[in-house]
């Protein structure tokens, strides 16, 4: 569904993504992992056509990104870290000015807002200025335009900032449920925990490059880990060792 082919990104000579190729079919949550500054945010803003790649290719389910962008962009959905959303239109306005991008209108593009607005809890807050809403409200409401106009997959930097505990695990069955009937999620998120819990394959960038790629197991296999958690393995992979010598010397 989603396949990067010598996908880089350059910026003068500073090389934020090196030549990666990956991957993900439909029917997958996977997790993309890396420490600040690894090229995460920008390798999936080159997915999501916001940035141009200076070299390499995307395909979103079959379409090319640069040959065919309106087609491989309306069958994903983007969300990204940090959300733009128009403070003057309402909840509902500002899903179904999302909705039109796509084409998407009438009566099917109403009942679906209110079915959006429903299983986020947002229903009272339909008409209301977005500029009324709390952080974790605003968040919701970018999950429901990702996904107002049915994509077939998402691409989603760091989901579960500004979601309280139940929001963040509504957030969770919804991806699960989408992956389970054939949908496909691409997911970048500091939280190993999460990372470790929901995807099916986690890919781990490093100075923009992936150093290493696969499910737990295979993790564990590439990297002669033995049986440790995903947050051993990424700090094995991305200079835990520097994070062990601080706790050292901060040990009395």
């Amino acid at each position: 569904m989603i396949r990067l082919q010598n996908l880089t990104k350059k910026y003068g000579k500073f090389v934020a993504v090196n030549n990666i190729d990956l991957h993900v079919p439909r029917g997958q949550l996977f997790g993309f992992l890396g420490p600040n500054g690894a090229g995460k945010t920008t390798t999936l803003r080159m997915i999501a056509g916001i940035l141009q790649p200076s070299a390499g290719r995307v395909w979103i389910g079959g379409d090319d990104l640069i040959a065919s962008p309106m087609a491989a962009k309306a069958r994903l959905g983007f969300i990204p870290d940090r959300p733009f959303i128009y403070e003057k239109l309402t909840g509902a306005e500002f899903l179904r000015f999302v909705a039109g991008l796509y084409s998407h209108d009438g009566e099917k593009v109403e009942q679906r807002i209110d079915e959006l607005l429903n299983l986020f809890e947002l229903s009272d807050w339909k008409n209301e200025l977005v500029e009324s809403y709390s952080h974790g409200m605003r968040q919701k409401l970018i999950i429901s335009s990702a996904l107002i106009h049915r994509p077939e997959c998402i691409v989603v930097d760091e989901p579960m900032v500004g979601l309280d505990p139940k929001g963040a695990r509504l957030l969770k069955d919804i991806f699960r449920r989408f992956v389970e009937r054939g949908g496909t999620v691409l997911m970048s998120t500091h939280t190993l925990e999460v990372a470790e819990a929901m995807c099916d394959r986690i890919g781990i960038i490093q100075n923009g490059n992936i150093v290493a790629c696969g499910s737990m197991s295979e993790l564990r296999e590439q990297t002669a880990a033995g049986d440790v958690s995903l947050e051993e393995l990424f700090l094995k992979l991305t200079g835990g060792a520097a994070v062990r010598e601080l706790a050292v010397v901060l040990e009395d």
